[in-house]
């Protein structure tokens, strides 16, 4: 008979097993809200990799509930485990997570805040309010996070924020706001011949 999936995980990571944890932890995600109890309390734990594998198995169930524990571990004071969230909620793609992952845009760590803006990015169109309003963050990094994030979205609602955004004095934020206009083919000026 099998192991019970969330023990099959905790002796993973007991024996540091990568490959068998994340076996382990795609088994999880079946369980559905069964397995938060265990992942929640492992989410408190001082050992980063328990926390780092307990936010990997709550992106594999995916469930509402999961999906708000993922949202309170972008807290997580370490940042691979907070890059591992990001990862998973990029994945399940909740709009429940947009204003959550356009304040990790000025994460600590520059990897965690471009995952942020990855995350953003495939979220989409409901993310795409709050990056309009992170263009005017007083964080240049927020702004440049959301700047890129919409530079993939590409939604036409923010042609005048990505217009406003060509002044700013971020020039990674004017990067991308004008990489996303020429993208969407705002600013093409075709002359007549006379």
């Amino acid at each position: 008979m099998d192991m019970d999936p969330l023990r099959a995980l905790e002796e993973a990571i007991a024996a540091d097993d990568d490959p068998r944890a994340e076996e382990a932890a795609q088994r999880v995600g079946p369980l559905g809200d069964a397995a938060l109890p265990t992942l929640m309390e492992w989410q408190t734990a001082p050992d980063r990799d328990r926390r780092w594998w307990a936010v990997r198995a709550l992106a594999a169930v995916g469930t509402p509930r999961a999906v708000a524990a993922l949202i309170a571990a972008l807290e997580d004071p370490d940042p691979d485990v907070r890059a591992c969230t990001i990862v998973g909620l990029a994945g399940l793609r909740p709009p429940e997570a947009v204003d959550s992952l356009v304040a990790r845009l000025s994460d600590p760590s520059a990897y965690v805040a471009r995952l942020a803006a990855d995350a953003l990015a495939r979220i989409g169109p409901p993310a795409v309010p709050a990056l309009i309003a992170a263009l005017g963050d007083e964080n240049a990094a927020t702004r440049a996070g959301a700047a890129r994030a919409l530079c993939a979205i590409q939604p036409e609602e923010a042609i005048p924020a990505l217009c406003a955004a060509l002044d700013d004095p971020s020039a990674l934020v004017t990067y991308y706001a004008e990489e996303a206009l020429e993208q969407m083919g705002v600013g093409m000026v075709f002359f007549s011949p006379d």
